[in-house]
């Protein structure tokens, strides 16, 4: 910088601070008067807020907000919870008038004994309601308390992508760093849609990503954006990696109700030597379809849980009580028609691959490629002949082009999706840049208005 411009610089620095309070006539006020501009001047927000303030579900969800568009972005059945987990809460508001009070801070009893039950049996552990349960707000709580209670600074989280996107900002937040690693897909045969079973990690890659820093590994079964399903030999690769390394696991499984076509979830804690390295986490919200109760909990041994709880009591405290004694006794009505014709779980599942068999066979329609999804609520559709065709949508230059592409398709066509470059690294969007992500987990009138979207679409298409 030239000597005038640093001599300029410093003038404009000195009449901003001083500039004001000139003619006081009082050293001392001048002296207070500018010691309260320097503070004024301090950053306010934390450091760890640094770098994660923009979200890009504020824009897309105003987007949606639009008249006359069919939301298929976000991820929420538009139709009621089971007939019994409704008349669950109402008798909860109704009942007993102490539910309107506190219950126990790790979770109200009936609801940690059934969780303990249920779960126990299907994890082949003796858990212990008190120790090995811990009940939080919803699974986005029990994720935050688990990076809050073990993530450390400097410590390493293996990611991978594409990934549900509050992973990457939990672990900054922790002071932790975000290592990424991507499903990749392998080639399928001519004339047949990809399948997410086809995405699939390459061990190589995934063994370098450990190393003495590595502090725990996040997974996703069902994953979302993908609706992945990790096979076993999958989950036994990263079973012995992390017992190798001595990771914690944190596998977030809020879909393992809903998988198709007769596949099989899972859970990574079954496997020998897991239980005591892995928390496992649920939602009331993806089991019974009632997503606003946010009513979550996290299953582990309590030389785990117990970090956790101690994050919980020194946060949140504790739970509002009457959602909880709804789970509660939702789970315990399915406990006694687990397995059967008349199990929810059973009925669900069935449903929903349904919508999900509708969605995919409109969307091919005007010439989007679905990724047939194992599980969850979504699926991903390959964009790629578009972004061919239409490579100048309108839209910052630098802003990944599934982004520009569902801006396009809320505008043009009244569709909403997500771009599914929000579920990856900055430095890895390139690769996920021509995919957008659909919700399938909607009424049939939703199924129906998009099918009369699409439809105008197609007849747009025809020359």
């Amino acid at each position: 910088m030239a000597l005038g411009g640093m001599f300029r610089n410093a003038a404009a620095i000195y009449l901003h601070l001083v500039g004001p309070f000139r003619g006081k006539k009082s050293g001392a006020s001048l002296a207070r008067c500018l010691h309260q501009t320097l503070v004024m001047t301090k950053q306010l927000q934390a450091r760890r807020l640094d770098g994660i303030d923009h979200n890009p579900w504020v824009e897309f969800v105003k987007l949606a907000s639009e008249a006359d568009v069919v939301n298929l972005g976000q991820g929420f059945p538009d139709f009621p919870p089971p007939d019994f987990a409704v008349e669950a809460f109402q008798h909860a508001i109704s009942g007993d008038f102490m539910l309107n009070q506190y219950t126990k801070a790790f979770g109200y009893p009936p609801l940690t004994k059934i969780l303990a039950s249920f779960f126990g049996k299907l994890l082949g552990q003796d858990i212990d309601p008190l120790k090995n349960v811990l009940v939080t707000v919803g699974a986005y709580g029990a994720l935050f308390t688990a990076f809050q209670a073990l993530v450390d600074e400097g410590d390493e989280v293996i990611i991978i992508e594409p990934f549900f996107d509050c992973y990457e900002p939990m672990t900054l937040m922790a002071g932790g760093r975000p290592v990424f690693v991507s499903l990749k897909p392998s080639p399928n045969q001519d004339g047949e849609l990809d399948s997410s079973s086809n995405w699939q990690l390459d061990p190589t890659e995934l063994a370098s990503k450990f190393t003495s820093r590595t502090k725990a590994l996040i997974l996703n079964t069902p994953n979302n954006p993908l609706g992945k399903v990790f096979s076993r030999a999958e989950l036994e690769l990263v079973a012995s990696l992390c017992q190798q390394h001595d990771v914690v696991c944190i596998t977030d499984e809020v879909y393992q109700w809903l998988v198709y076509d007769g596949c099989q979830h899972i859970s990574i804690a079954t496997l020998p030597g897991m239980w005591e390295r892995t928390l496992t986490i649920g939602s009331a919200g993806k089991t019974f379809s009632a997503t606003g109760w946010k009513v979550g909990w996290v299953l582990g041994p309590d030389s785990l849980l117990r970090h956790l709880r101690t994050v919980h009591q020194n946060s949140i405290f504790h739970c509002p009580t009457q959602g909880q004694a709804a789970v509660a006794q939702s789970f315990e009505r399915e406990q006694l028609h687990f397995g059967q014709p008349s199990s929810y779980f059973v009925q669900l599942p069935q449903a929903v691959q349904r919508c999900r068999d509708h969605m995919m066979q409109s969307l091919k329609s005007v010439g989007l490629k679905p990724v047939v999804p194992q599980g969850s609520y979504f699926l991903i559709t390959d964009i790629s002949e578009f972004k061919s065709k239409m490579p100048n949508l309108p839209g910052a230059a630098d802003e990944p082009y599934d982004r520009r592409f569902v801006k396009w398709m809320v505008k043009s066509k009244g569709l909403m999706a997500i771009p599914v470059s929000i579920f990856c690294s900055v430095p890895h969007q390139k690769l996920f840049d021509h995919y957008i992500r659909f919700c399938f987990m909607k009424d049939e009138s939703t199924l129906q208005a998009m099918d009369k979207k699409l439809q105008k679409w197609k007849d747009e298409l025809r020359p």
